[in-house]
């Protein structure tokens, strides 16, 4: 449109694409219904409605095709939004997450699952876990590390004892504020927040409120409920818990570290095709002799498969042996995947693959 175009005219132009807009996304809607009956047609109660592959492919395109002036992010978010409502129309989905409402963790589940999901906050990880085992969840959205404070450890021990699968990865950009209701910052005596928020917020702590006592609660959404009810309280939250709550923000921003990152897992009951952008992980233990790590890790040196995460914790039923965890990228399909993972499992006394999923935009 030529740039001396007048207001009026403009309007008129933008309300003509508001109707197209409209009109197109109900029949993309349409579609998606269609899809619906076709799968319960051709695989009834086995439908598979959500596919992760799918979905990460589609982002990706739009990522990859986005002119502009629309950010990426933005255009992204908006497709994942559309995506999340025609599914609904298919069969909506049951996401359990790490509650309560107003933690990082359900921002993690609408940044993967859109808005037009039923979501259902637990109370604690293993509940999660049990909310997706037992069905009462298609899947589950829960925390498994911090780039500050390192890995949630609670999470990795669960796939110990579950047989739940790693479908989806999030990762979150981490922003806290000092939050709380009448009150001015020299007003704080006191500072509520999960003890990864202290951790991570403890310099500007030190600088900021010095002296003023630091309470650990379950999570942070806790915290904002608590600052809400108690005169000369603070919370360190998520902007999301203080629209929740109705408090003022005090201080924005105050994590130390400014690239404060946490990644999030999606679990589910069933494997992820390939996507074309994956990551695989898994968990192995081996013999207790000189060398066992090295020779475990070998077979993916020598096919060159980037190795992006790994971590050890206690083996539940031998003392002083261990259980590795490890992130590859690539699906478990594809062929040097598949053949690490045969010659590991040939020296290994145990080795589970956990799932492979579409990996997080870079």
């Amino acid at each position: 449109m030529a740039s001396d175009a007048s207001l009026s005219e403009i309007r008129e132009r933008i309300d003509a694409l508001d109707r197209q807009l409209l009109e197109m996304l109900n029949e993309r809607a349409s579609l998606a219904q269609a899809v619906g009956r076709v799968k319960r047609a051709e695989q009834g109660d086995d439908a598979t409605f959500f596919r992760p592959d799918r979905e990460a492919a589609i982002l990706r395109r739009v990522r990859a095709d986005n002119p502009g002036p629309l950010a990426d992010d933005t255009a992204a978010f908006l497709f994942r939004e559309v995506m999340s409502a025609c599914l609904a129309l298919e069969q909506p989905l049951r996401v359990a997450y790490l509650g309560p409402e107003g933690t990082f963790t359900q921002s993690a589940a609408l940044k993967h699952f859109g808005h037009a999901v039923e979501f259902r906050p637990l109370g604690g990880i293993n509940t999660v876990f049990r909310e997706v085992e037992s069905g009462s969840a298609d899947f589950g959205v829960v925390p498994v590390e911090n780039s500050s404070e390192g890995v949630v450890t609670h999470t990795l021990d669960m796939f110990l004892r579950s047989p739940l699968k790693v479908c989806g990865e999030v990762e979150l950009r981490i922003h806290h504020n000092l939050i709380g209701r009448s009150v001015e910052l020299a007003g704080v005596k006191r500072v509520y927040a999960h003890p990864q928020a202290l951790a991570q917020c403890r310099e500007w702590l030190d600088r900021n409120l010095a002296g003023v006592e630091r309470v650990a609660l379950a999570s942070n959404a806790e915290a904002a409920r608590r600052a809400a009810e108690e005169a000369g309280t603070a919370a360190i939250a998520s902007a999301a818990a203080a629209e929740l709550y109705d408090l003022d923000r005090l201080a924005e921003r105050i994590e130390d570290d400014p690239s404060n990152t946490t990644r999030f897992l999606v679990i589910g009951a069933d494997d992820v095709e390939a996507s074309g952008e994956d990551k695989t992980s898994i968990m192995f233990s081996g013999p207790n002799r000189p060398g066992s790590l090295h020779a475990m890790l070998a077979p993916l040196a020598s096919r060159d498969l980037s190795m992006t995460k790994i971590e050890s914790r206690p083996a539940r039923n031998r003392a002083w042996e261990y259980v590795f965890f490890v992130d590859v990228l690539g699906h478990r399909s594809d062929a040097s995947v598949a053949a690490a993972l045969e010659e590991m499992e040939a020296s290994a006394s145990l080795l589970t693959v956990l799932g492979s999923y579409p990996r997080t935009p870079l």
